[in-house]
């Protein structure tokens, strides 16, 4: 019997494991996933619950109910994994051996990297909403915040959802509005990027979205500390931004395990081929997920895409073949901007985002860079699609290769050939 050992029961290894668990001859292969708890969270929600649109039992599900009965599930957290021996070992002393190993224990927010972070105003006037807990603690403290300035901030790319810090900017706003106080909360958008949107043809399609909404921006800031006394971000160029309350979104890192592995980068990512998510180091480990270092966006749809291909590949690989199949990176995402309306970005490596029709050219049902009240709907009704479509491993009519049928190409004459939409 061969073993595959998944690290990580979310997102990108649930789909990873249901989806072979159809693929791989039982007789032959045992799949184990390995996880720390029994609670599988549907991230994209985080961005919600501060505002009340979701309530945390509505982003929570048994981690063993979403996968197939068949597959082996272990509760425990990881110690280091030894790939000259090919096993996995957890810190009560159990160990298991691989044939094929796949990393997808993602990344989380590391707000102890940042100095001053997690001190005094910690969790009183700093708070994040990139973990259940943050979002949690955050919807507690916006039911009855009074005003003044809030400062949304990026410590650090990359991070899981570029976009969600700006979703989270729009949706405060129309929030306050809401709530009739909006004329008392002075907003700014601190991002270490040279601005909101850096893609041009993005940047474009937004407009001015961020000037109508009265948002400022603060680009450029790389964060060096948080001065809890004088309640202000600095940064490395001596600039302060002063706040009332700060929403941040600390550095994102990777399991720290990979890091005593040593199977990753300085931010705990695995060093794959981008291509077929393969580890450069070892032909016995992939990394799925957020837990790679590929030059695509951190979004559930990435791991979706990527794992459609990776199935493929993974069956010819295991058989002693070439990987022929090629990910492209392909991503998109739904843009919260507010009023019960959204906007849809669709890119890959070589593509920035470009306005059309998706998924169908020419009859969507929803637009590509435009703010519609039918892509706000699609954003809520992914919810359902994750939990029944994609964690089965069921299959969507949605190609997993970006397609520029139905966008408006004509556009990418006006430019030069773009790098990878990183930050789109």
């Amino acid at each position: 019997m061969r073993r595959l050992v998944i690290l990580g029961g979310g997102t990108a290894g649930t789909m990873a494991a249901n989806k072979l668990h159809k693929e791989l001859p039982s007789g032959e292969w045992q799949i184990t996933v390995i996880d720390a708890d029994d609670n599988h969270r549907y991230q994209p929600g985080y961005l919600f619950m501060p505002f009340g649109t979701y309530t945390p039992d509505q982003v929570t599900k048994s981690r063993r109910a979403t996968l197939n009965s068949s597959v082996d599930l272990q509760y425990g957290e990881i110690d280091v994994v030894r790939p000259e021996e090919q096993v996995v070992a957890l810190t009560d002393g159990r160990e298991f051996g691989y044939d094929m190993l796949i990393i997808a224990t993602g990344v989380s927010p590391r707000p102890d990297q940042t100095d001053g972070m997690t001190g005094p105003e910690w969790k009183k006037s700093i708070h994040e909403f990139y973990s259940y807990e943050g979002s949690t603690a955050l919807a507690e403290k916006l039911k009855d915040w009074e005003g003044g300035r809030l400062v949304v901030n990026i410590v650090e790319m990359p991070i899981k959802c570029p976009v969600a810090p700006l979703e989270f900017t729009f949706l405060a706003d129309s929030f306050f509005k809401d709530k009739g106080m909006r004329d008392k909360v002075e907003m700014t958008y601190v991002t270490p990027l040279p601005g909101a949107f850096t893609k041009p043809i993005a940047a474009e399609a937004f407009g001015n979205t961020l000037d109508e909404k009265g948002i400022a921006v603060e680009p450029d800031f790389m964060l060096m500390e948080i001065d809890n006394e004088k309640k202000a971000l600095v940064s490395y160029d001596e600039r302060e931004v002063p706040f009332d309350l700060l929403v941040t979104v600390p550095l994102n890192m990777g399991a720290d395990f990979v890091g005593r592995s040593g199977l990753g980068d300085e931010l705990n990512l695995v060093p794959v081929d981008k291509f077929t998510q393969v580890s450069t180091q070892y032909d016995t480990i992939f990394a799925l997920g957020d837990a790679n270092d590929i030059p695509a966006s951190k979004a559930g749809s990435v791991a979706h895409f990527e794992i459609d291909i990776f199935v493929e590949n993974f069956l010819q690989h295991i058989k002693g073949m070439e990987m022929t199949h090629r990910f492209d990176g392909h991503a998109n995402c739904f843009i919260e901007t507010g009023g019960g309306k959204a906007m849809l970005i669709d890119f890959n490596y070589d593509y920035e985002p470009l306005p059309g029709k998706y998924p169908y050219a020419g009859v969507g049902p929803m637009a590509l860079l435009k703010e519609s009240r039918v892509n706000h709907l699609g954003k809520l009704a992914f919810r359902w699609v994750y939990w029944n479509i994609l964690m089965p491993g069921r299959s969507m009519p949605v190609p997993p290769l970006m397609s520029l049928k139905g966008k408006k190409t004509e556009l990418l004459d006006q430019e030069e050939k773009k790098e990878p939409a990183l930050s789109a």
